[in-house]
């Protein structure tokens, strides 16, 4: 006796409901996600076990590189705006409004401030090769870091001051930057690291 043929079913399997948490899930992503703004030099932050997190708005950040070059980020683009048309006011410099516009946009600036019309005025991939071998003065003569922190803090008195520096900056240079934010009466900022691991000594 023949045996009976058991006839093949083909196997669908309905990838709707995947689809559907998957574009879900990439909504909630690119919805929460805070963006990391591009940095003109790469710093390389010293570990620490400290956890405290710092806030995401009115932050005014300093940006020192290995070599002592300092660079400044403001998280609003009015209160970029208002910091730029004060540091014109203070040295007799006035921008176009297309300098504004640029300046409101950019992520990090460190140029003297007497370039900086020059250098707003360069397109935007010529800027970040300029601002690499720039950075604001804060010497003893013309310390314009003092004068950008001043005006961005008369702009925005509720911003609070982070020092991102390499590990390997020489310490004189941070402490330049320290006096200048106690001349300020600035004695409140925090220090940027990186967690440490305790495989580290």
């Amino acid at each position: 006796m023949g045996r009976a043929k058991i006839k093949k079913k083909s196997t669908f399997i309905d990838m709707t409901a995947m689809s559907d948490v998957t574009v879900l899930l990439l909504t909630f992503f690119m919805l929460t996600s805070t963006f990391v703004k591009k940095e003109p030099v790469q710093v390389t932050t010293p570990a620490s076990v400290s956890e405290i997190k710092i806030p995401e708005k009115d932050i005014l950040q300093i940006l020192v590189n290995p070599d002592g070059k300092i660079f400044m980020s403001l998280d609003k683009q009015a209160d970029l705006k208002a910091t730029l048309e004060g540091m014109g006011q203070e040295y007799g410099i006035t921008f176009s409004p297309e300098q504004i516009k640029k300046f409101m946009v950019s992520t990090t600036f460190g140029v003297p401030i007497k370039s900086m019309k020059t250098y707003l005025d360069l397109p935007a991939e010529k800027q970040d090769a300029v601002l690499k071998n720039e950075g604001i003065p804060c010497d003893s003569v013309d310390n314009q870091f003092k004068s950008w922190v001043r005006n961005a803090r008369l702009v925005n008195s509720k911003l609070r001051i982070a020092i991102k520096a390499d590990e390997s900056t020489p310490y004189s240079v941070i402490k330049k930057v320290m006096n200048s934010l106690q001349d300020l009466r600035e004695n409140r900022y925090n220090l940027i690291t990186s967690l440490k691991t305790t495989s580290e000594n």
